[in-house]
């Protein structure tokens, strides 16, 4: 069907201004003209060693319109669910409560984990209505095997999903809202400022129709890590207008050499997931940059939100509302959902 787009640039960041960055200016009167030193740089924070163990509780709730999510606290699951963040080297432990009225599970990409922690049937790995599971997923750096070979480590963009509700393959789980983002770091990766989960699930968006597709907001030079992740029985493509990354683990050039393809559109298919790291606005400004699927049909159905990247005073310039009849005017702001994780 066509889609209704009324609502599609309704939502726009007021406020959330940062202080500019200071600027020393250093005047002597003998001088013919004052000079200005560089602004100070503060480095971009780093992910530390691994080998950590943790634990978390994770529930699978109902939700009151019927889909399902998972959260960290009762009452308060999601869709996409909570970002769950590691190191190479940790060990996490997951205490799983069912509180559905279904048979759930959890299962999860890119890690390691004994068959006990599968969240599938057939190992016997799900949770009954009510009930309660541990699962433990640990991770390892990269290293030589003892044939010599080269073994990869843990760290990618990784996600976790129900194996179990509807099918033996959790069709009826993920096309309800059980799934999650996963990042592995490897130490001394640099850590985002702002991280968002986009998921294309067969026509939606983290499983909202096109009219109410999530918006995400940044102010220009926030460092912003993008975690993309596909389900359902679609192949789509992401796109995000003005940025680009590198087509890495990381998303990002590691120095002048590396000859990584620098991309802004990436194919992906069911359970795919990738990430990276831009900086909001480099190059390009603040402004309602839009991301979306390239299949052109899927587009024009609605498989397209904005990235809203504000100036440090929380304005977005030259923003032009998506109809004529859109209620607000060019230029004008209003208070943006959040919808990132």
């Amino acid at each position: 069907m066509a889609m209704d787009r009324r609502s599609f640039n309704r939502r726009l960041l007021a406020g959330g201004a940062v202080a500019a960055t200071g600027v020393t200016s250093l005047s002597v009167a003998s001088a013919p003209a004052a000079t200005s030193a560089p602004a100070a740089v503060t480095p971009p924070r780093t992910a530390p060693a691994g080998g950590q163990v943790r634990h978390l509780k994770l529930y699978a709730e109902t939700l009151p319109n019927g889909q399902m999510g998972y959260g960290l606290e009762k009452g308060k699951a999601s869709i996409p669910g909570p970002l769950i963040e590691i190191t190479e080297g940790d060990t996490l432990h997951i205490e799983f409560e069912n509180t559905t009225d279904v048979a759930a599970s959890l299962h999860v990409h890119g890690v390691d984990y004994d068959i006990a922690s599968d969240g599938t049937r057939m190992s016997k790995s799900h949770v009954e209505p009510g009930g309660t599971r541990t699962y433990t997923w640990r991770t390892h750096t990269p290293g030589k095997r003892a044939d010599g070979t080269y073994r990869p480590g843990s760290a990618g963009y990784w996600h976790y999903h129900d194996h179990v509700v509807g099918t033996d393959h959790g069709t009826g789980g993920i096309r309800k809202g059980l799934y999650g983002p996963v990042v592995v770091r490897r130490k001394g990766d640099i850590l985002p400022d702002k991280q968002f989960t986009i998921v294309f699930n067969d026509m939606t968006i983290n499983n909202k129709p096109g009219a109410e597709s999530p918006n995400f907001e940044a102010t220009v030079g926030d460092r912003v890590e993008i975690i993309m992740i596909t389900h359902g029985e679609f192949y789509h493509t992401f796109h995000i207008h003005g940025h680009r990354w590198a087509d890495n683990r990381t998303g990002l050039l590691t120095g002048p050499e590396d000859s990584s393809r620098v991309i802004d559109n990436k194919i992906t298919g069911p359970a795919d997931s990738f990430g990276f790291q831009i900086i909001a606005g480099e190059h390009v400004g603040a402004g309602a940059w839009m991301y979306h699927c390239h299949v052109q049909s899927h587009s024009d159905m609605g498989m397209a939100g904005l990235f809203l990247v504000a100036k440090p005073d929380g304005t977005i310039p030259g923003y032009e509302p998506h109809h004529p009849d859109h209620p607000m005017g060019a230029g004008e702001t209003k208070g943006a959902e959040h919808s990132g994780h």
